[in-house]
């Protein structure tokens, strides 16, 4: 699980400490598993949200860990061409490499600790592939895939793509070094991603060592979720068990806690965490295969539209994307 790694997280900026005298400590109040399934044309995939409220998870929809799994030559497969209305896809790729095009154009291509943010709005038809070398050659693929939703008042923007390189995330350390901390998109500790969102949220891919601790001021207007990607630990100040393919969610609070157990698996050295939170929209949310929107009429509508032709047509020619025919 590379992503961004750093070879001497000492001269990393320290996330401080929050005063326990003062700081509120967010209790654990779900911890869930998430069941195993398979998307597009078959890749596996863990439903991390699988059995949670939505109010719990606002202005969170839906998240999928795409993998991880290692494809022999001509094995892997992605999606085929699908549409979207009504929100944002967040597609973070720990192993591996992704192809993204749209029916507007856009697209690129994301790898190891790269981000794609993708704002669907009024409407779009995408796919999501990798690329030709990687279907013959094989290799491993990880990633997480995750759904924010967009307020009514911004349900219908204009479609738009960010490429987030991992470079570009902010990198920080907790105080004994004990964890990375790669800040994708809001603010830690005024230490701010690059994501832009129209919804306001936090995200953060943190590499715990084994038997450190992982303490982070959190905005208390957010909510605040933790999803293990590998490994095992605790979450919370109650120390309850959570592992890989788990969710915690949070009560109010300030600072969210997640420790590392001091022995973890032989194929996963440390405990691998995605913090996520944001600011709850608080509006009613009807969805449907790939429309989120406010009202079961608004999804109709927009399966209308799809058949229409109306969210876009696929295409004559969808090869490679132009950055990587240029580099061929």
């Amino acid at each position: 699980m590379p992503a961004v790694t750093v070879s001497d997280i000492t001269v990393l900026p320290r996330v401080h400490q929050p005063d326990p005298a003062v700081a509120h400590e967010r209790a654990v109040r779900s911890v869930t598993s998430a069941p195993s399934g398979y998307e597009g044309e078959g890749f596996p995939v863990r439903r991390a949200f699988a059995g949670v409220d939505l109010r719990d998870l606002d202005p969170f929809i839906h998240m999928d860990q795409m993998g991880e799994v290692e494809y022999a030559p001509g094995e892997p497969k992605g999606t085929p061409w699908h549409p979207h209305r009504g929100f944002e896809t967040v597609t973070y790729m720990l192993d591996g490499i992704m192809e993204h095009q749209d029916s507007t154009g856009g697209g690129g291509v994301i790898s190891n600790g790269d981000t794609q943010w993708m704002t669907a709005g009024s409407g779009l038809l995408h796919i999501e592939a990798p690329p030709e070398h990687l279907v013959v050659s094989g290799g491993l693929f990880h990633g997480v895939q995750l759904w924010v939703n967009l307020p009514k008042a911004q349900k219908w923007a204009a479609p738009r793509y960010q490429d987030i390189r991992g470079g570009d995330s902010a990198l920080l350390s907790t105080a004994d070094g004990g964890a990375l901390i790669r800040v994708i998109a809001g603010s830690v500790d005024g230490h701010d991603g690059p994501g832009s969102t129209h919804t306001p949220i936090t995200l953060v891919h943190a590499t715990v060592s084994p038997s450190a601790e992982l303490v982070l001021p959190w905005q208390p207007d957010y909510n605040a979720l933790v999803y293990v990607l590998a490994g095992q630990g605790t979450v919370g100040a109650e120390h309850r068990p959570i592992r890989k393919g788990q969710l915690a969610v949070f009560g109010p609070g300030d600072t969210i806690r997640t420790a590392a157990a001091a022995t973890q698996p032989q194929a996963e050295p440390s405990l691998d965490v995605l913090v996520l939170g944001g600011r709850p929209i608080r509006e009613p949310v009807a969805m449907a295969g790939p429309f989120v929107m406010n009202t079961r009429a608004e999804v109709i509508q927009a399966f209308e539209d799809f058949q229409a032709g109306k969210l876009g047509t696929i295409p004559a020619v969808h090869g490679a994307p132009t950055e990587l025919r240029e580099s061929n």
